[in-house]
């Protein structure tokens, strides 16, 4: 089961045995059938164990007693403890989804879930930036030192050289010093080459970190990413992050490459594979440092999809570059371009 906080481990630790082992055969099944990732198994575990426990404290000794009115009961109780209705959207699909396995594997006589409605979550406008405030982000890293924290600290770990005979050129190998700067010269290149694909293609921040070299494609302009569930989709970038992509791949990746890089294309200041909490920092800090709105690589993927529909994109285009499964997912960009465009409209006509 997908470790989460230490409430949850002691709750689902409190457990009656039949309920603890249907936590786990559940998140069992979200990981391995239905290919979730770590962290949506965790949360929907997080929401199941609240939802058993409340069960208990109820008088359910085992699963055969659960029933509507206690799906009902708990996210009453959530309510009234003060989650937002997005939080609450979301434990009823938990409840729904673990009834309907519950249901399929036999543990319930019926799906009780199926009948539980929750309040319609309020989906709030994302932020986005202007095209020109873009084009600044991504060009930052070429005119301003790299944020604090991205610059190495300390050398990459660097794979032990195997033994063999002194080389016989004479010429006096880098210094350390040449070294170091060769390094710290590396990482705006790859912030740049972060930003740029962040931004041209609309990917996931764990999308790009977890890209690997052989998944660019650069005869079609096009890298092949594994979204959510696994799902692969190929998507396409442009010049501008052709050009960094080569600078990075040629000057910048090998001065930070090491032991631990393996296949990875972006690499952290130590070698290893770059992590999505360092991505977030390293957009925040960028934006920040430009005197940009506050932006994180989520905020560059809304600001990429809203760009492609006011330039004249189909909208399943989007959804599919977007790597949404579905539509509605995407639509709410749509709602964006049309409140930018009133939002124009009110300040420029005069009889607005």
């Amino acid at each position: 089961m997908s470790r989460p906080d230490r409430g949850t481990r002691a709750m689902h630790q409190a457990l009656p045995p039949e309920l603890r082992d249907a936590v786990d055969d559940f998140a069992e099944h979200l990981s391995r059938v239905r290919n979730r990732s770590a962290h949506t198994v965790r949360a929907y575990v997080t929401d199941l164990v609240s939802l058993l426990d409340h069960a208990v404290r109820m008088g359910c000794v085992d699963l055969a007693e659960l029933d509507l009115s206690v799906l009902r009961s708990w996210l009453a109780k959530q309510r009234t403890t003060g989650a937002a209705r997005t939080s609450l959207a979301r434990r009823a699909a938990s409840a729904r989804a673990f009834s309907a396995w519950a249901h399929r594997a036999g543990l319930l006589s019926a799906d009780v879930g199926a009948a539980l409605a929750s309040p319609r979550a309020h989906r709030e406008l994302p932020s986005v930036l202007r095209a020109d405030q873009a084009a600044a982000l991504v060009e930052a890293p070429t005119r301003q030192a790299p944020p604090v924290g991205s610059a190495p600290t300390n050398p990459p770990v660097r794979p032990a050289p195997s033994v063999s005979p002194a080389p016989t050129d004479p010429s006096p190998g880098p210094t350390p010093g040449a070294a170091q700067t060769a390094e710290t010269e590396a990482v705006p290149l790859r912030d740049r080459v972060l930003l740029e694909l962040l931004y041209a293609t609309g990917v996931r921040v764990s999308e790009a970190c977890g890209l690997d070299v052989g998944d660019v494609d650069h005869g079609r302009r096009v890298i092949r990413v594994f979204g959510k569930g696994g799902r692969e989709r190929a998507v396409p970038y442009g010049v501008p992050a052709q050009r960094a992509l080569d600078e990075w791949l040629r000057r910048g990746r090998p001065a930070l490459v090491g032991a631990r890089s393996g296949d990875a294309l972006l690499l952290g200041a130590r070698g290893g594979r770059l992590n999505p909490t360092t991505a977030r920092q390293i957009v925040g800090a960028y934006a920040e440092a430009a005197g940009l709105p506050r932006t994180s690589p989520h905020g560059l993927r809304h600001s990429a999809a809203t760009h492609l529909l006011e330039g004249g994109a189909d909208l399943r285009a989007v959804q599919e570059l977007l790597g949404h499964a579905s539509l509605a997912s995407t639509q709410i960009y749509t709602h964006v371009s049309v409140e930018r465009l009133r939002a124009a409209y009110r300040q420029a006509h005069p009889r607005a």
